[in-house]
């Protein structure tokens, strides 16, 4: 792809990880990489618009639903679409239907945008994530053929050694940092074919060993505050975004948020 890639709007769809959870502002907001994208891409491009449709604990085909029409009628030069894997978290996980929602959403999306972008999206090591691993390994896989079929570009960070170091990802074990979130931001504005910045995979340094003793009290404040609420999500069907609105409803000029 061209170096000199011109970009002037960007839409960005999905869960959690788009809406930008847990790199956190001070005034109790989200940023994330989505964020951090646009605002680069708007400081090369004057008159840069810009979306966030993302809301927290979304599924496939709540992303349809709700964001894949109002996404695609703002005709964006790019588009980032990147849904699925809440669904594969969920007890009654239904592969086939999840592949037939991914599929409707990219049809929709790609005619209508310049750059459809999809993710192979990050996995931290741990024994939670290993139970769901075959799930995600398989989605990743279905991701990829659609994007061959559609001429979307993928970016995977899924096979980003570092992005599974815990050290990225935040107490609760679901959402990056905001080291993360920007290294995330700079593999996405790579794969666009913008210069790159940095070596968004380059390794932390080493882990310094923290004990037994320190580790399972990491545990159990983790079991108890976020654990115990998900998997009590999970089994009632309810949702964190239920009731909550997207961060950025319409395609409107970047404003960088007060410092």
């Amino acid at each position: 792809m061209e170096m000199n890639a011109n970009y002037t709007s960007f839409v960005a769809l999905g869960d959690s990880f788009t809406e930008g959870m847990s790199d956190l502002l001070p005034d109790g907001s989200y940023r994330g990489w989505a964020d951090l994208l646009a605002g680069r891409l708007a400081a090369r491009s004057p008159g840069f618009r810009y979306a966030n449709l993302a809301v927290r604990g979304k599924l496939i085909g709540q992303i349809l639903d709700e964001q894949v029409d109002v996404a695609a009628a703002m005709q964006a030069d790019v588009v980032t679409l990147v849904g699925g894997l809440n669904d594969t978290l969920r007890p009654k996980y239904d592969m086939g239907r999840v592949h037939g929602l991914l599929e409707e959403a990219v049809e929709k999306l790609a005619p209508s945008c310049g750059r459809l972008v999809l993710m192979r999206s990050p996995g931290r090591t741990g024994p939670v994530m290993e139970r769901f691993r075959p799930r995600m390994e398989e989605l990743f896989g279905f991701i990829d053929g659609l994007a061959a079929r559609h001429g979307a570009l993928v970016v995977d960070l899924y096979g980003s050694e570092v992005l599974g170091d815990q050290r990225l990802w935040d107490v609760d074990r679901l959402h990056l940092t905001a080291e993360g979130h920007r290294r995330v931001a700079e593999a996405v504005w790579q794969k666009l074919g913008l210069e790159a910045e940095d070596d968004w995979q380059s390794l932390l340094p080493p882990a310094l060993r923290t004990g037994w003793a320190s580790r399972r009290v990491g545990d159990l404040r983790f079991a108890r505050q976020y654990l115990g609420p998900w998997i009590g999500r999970r089994l009632t069907g309810r949702s964190s975004g239920d009731g909550r609105p997207a961060k950025r409803t319409e395609l409107l000029p970047y404003e960088p948020p007060l410092s």
